[in-house]
């Protein structure tokens, strides 16, 4: 790692009183040897969150209601002073001595990401939202991706503020990010690390978040790949309404049937909205890059 780059360690935290004064007890001796930032963003916790945060000294910032996961990265990254960022969970899961591995491959990689192996834990009502998402995300990026949402991750900030409109301020910042970065051909490098079971209890609402997972999956199709899911609705259309005319004028002679021209016009009608869609999301994309 270049040794002139500075870290900042950005750790958002949701009514995480009972894990995160440990956090920072285990993170704060490396960040002190590195000369890293450390800085944690409150999301308008009840609890007493932010008043143990700030009891190790460090850059603590409240939101006044609670805005999201998303929204507190973002808060994080604006009051980042550094070039690179580091994104790391408040609730235990992560262990500190993962940081500098991470941190040895950020000069030749615009995203490092730590990518949980066997004998990490993690929560078995998540696996089937997760799973579903990763099959999407591999469909609309051709890439295998190894872990979609690891929470344990190193930015070059430079080109994530390029990005960051892109975002948003729910808990799929991760997910949407890793399908940015491959879709746009970033250099993105994954590292194995084991996460350890959290300290107390997920705010993750199953349902409440389930159907945000749905939301962002038609998301990411519309936003990033609208040619991959719209082409092959708009062929299939086509050849519906191709075959049903072709079978009807076998059947019963020359005889335009409405159902097959349907089929056509629907099938057009698909092709040329999944292009139009393209188009807008390719200036969306690079409006700022």
């Amino acid at each position: 790692m270049n040794e002139e780059k500075k870290i900042s360690v950005i750790i958002p935290a949701y009514n995480e009183e009972d894990a995160i004064g440990k956090v920072l007890d285990d993170l704060l001796p490396m960040a002190d040897a590195n000369g890293w930032e450390v800085i944690v963003v409150d999301d308008g916790s009840t609890d007493a969150t932010a008043k143990v945060a700030g009891k190790s000294g460090i850059k603590v910032i409240s939101h006044s209601y609670n805005r999201g996961y998303g929204r507190s990265l973002k808060t994080g990254i604006s009051a980042a002073t550094t070039e690179i960022v580091v994104f790391m969970d408040s609730d235990g899961q992560h262990e500190q001595g993962d940081i500098p591995r991470l941190l040895e491959h950020i000069d030749d990689h615009d995203v490092v990401i730590g990518q949980r192996v066997k004998g990490s834990h993690r929560l078995w009502t998540r696996r089937p939202g997760k799973w579903l998402l990763g099959k999407i995300a591999n469909f609309l990026t051709g890439r295998k991706i190894p872990d979609i949402n690891s929470g344990l991750r190193a930015y070059q900030k430079d080109l994530l503020l390029k990005l960051i409109h892109l975002m948003p301020d729910g808990f799929s910042f991760s997910t949407t990010s890793t399908v940015a970065y491959y879709s746009m051909n970033f250099r993105v490098k994954y590292i194995p690390i084991k996460t350890k079971q959290r300290t107390g209890k997920s705010t993750v609402n199953q349902i409440k978040h389930g159907c945000e997972t749905i939301l962002l999956i038609l998301r990411l199709i519309v936003l990033f790949n609208p040619l991959k899911v719209f082409m092959p609705v708009s062929l299939i259309l086509i050849f519906m309404g191709l075959a049903y005319q072709i079978y009807i004028i076998c059947l019963t002679g020359l005889h335009v049937e409405g159902g097959a021209i349907v089929s056509l016009i629907a099938g057009i009608q698909a092709f040329l909205f999944g292009l139009m869609i393209d188009q807008i999301s390719s200036v969306r994309r690079e409006k700022y890059l």
